[in-house]
């Protein structure tokens, strides 16, 4: 399998110089990095308010080594958020946020990352939107949920992303499935151990669908972060058997992947939100897309070997 292979090459420095300069990733990287700054981002953001989509935003870059460098993170989000409010798209977009970028791996990391993402949060919802806290590797889990349950004392649509592939997250999934929650399920993204994670591609799948039906059947607000056919069928299909409205939860899918299916779901009466990346710290986020589909590597592959 090359996915582990490709998780471990996107920690690796050597890796990302040697990507970073290949003749073809400029333009295999546009394809899922919507572009640099946040003046690239706004005419995507319009573009997506227009046809029906709603955004959430992540200012790509996870490995933080120094305190200012968290802070520069939270300054990122909140020139977002100031833009958004100059151009009234505060309830077309939504944030998305990684607690490592926000400190959570330094020394005091829970303290410093639950301090850099609260004013974050806090100006998110002075313009009418939210953020939900991704997650990430399965150590950083219990600080990442205690901080969101922290911010949802004061800010209770904070949201929260689950992955499938861990053991724990159907329990997690029970927790979280309460009234006004705000749950993303995805299948996961992170190279993890058998000890605590579904290596097999059916059993993370049969864990989507039976955690799906749990957040279906559940009082929150849930959030399908797929582009499985199947899995999007079934989620329609749970949501039809919980008596759920269209508006009662919302599919989520990557900038640049499957975009005919984003228009097709939110023409059908779907909230349909598109998970949309941007920034100058791209590798990591990059290599999880390659590491997702077999399809993304050969895409990538046959432009790496194009000159020019």
């Amino acid at each position: 399998m090359l996915g582990p292979v490709i998780l471990a090459a996107s920690r690796s420095d050597k890796m990302r110089r040697f990507v970073s300069a290949a003749p073809g990733t400029k333009q295999v990287v546009a394809r899922f990095i919507a572009g640099e700054g946040v003046d690239q981002v706004v005419p995507i953001i319009a573009d997506a308010a227009d046809k029906g989509l709603e955004v959430t935003l992540d200012v790509v870059g996870e490995d933080i080594t120094t305190v200012e460098q968290s802070h520069a993170a939270r300054d990122a989000y909140l020139e977002l958020i100031e833009r958004l409010k100059d151009l009234g798209l505060g309830t077309k977009a939504e944030m998305s946020v990684k607690l490592s970028m926000f400190g959570q791996a330094l020394e005091g990391g829970h303290e410093l990352a639950l301090a850099n993402v609260r004013p974050v949060v806090e100006a998110a919802a002075a313009i009418g939107t939210t953020v939900t806290l991704d997650a990430e590797d399965h150590t950083t889990l219990d600080s990442m949920f205690a901080i969101h349950e922290e911010l949802r004392k004061d800010f209770p649509q904070t949201g929260c992303v689950i992955q499938s592939y861990l053991f724990r997250t159907e329990a997690d999934a029970r927790r979280l499935a309460a009234a006004g929650s705000r749950v993303r399920i995805v299948k996961g993204a992170y190279k993890e151990p058998a000890e605590v994670a579904y290596q097999d591609k059916a059993e993370i799948d049969k864990a989507y669908v039976r955690i799906m039906r749990i957040l279906m059947e559940g009082d929150g607000y849930p959030m399908i972060g797929s582009h499985d056919p199947r899995l999007i069928s079934i989620a329609q299909e749970l949501g039809r058997r919980a008596g759920r409205k269209l508006d009662e939860y919302e599919f989520q899918m990557l900038y640049g992947i499957r975009s005919e299916e984003h228009l097709r779901l939110a023409a059908e009466g779907h909230r349909m939100r598109v998970y949309t990346a941007y920034g100058t710290d791209w590798y990591g986020y990059f290599m999880r897309r390659l590491a997702e589909k077999p399809a993304n590597l050969l895409f990538f592959g046959r432009s790496i070997l194009t000159k020019g």
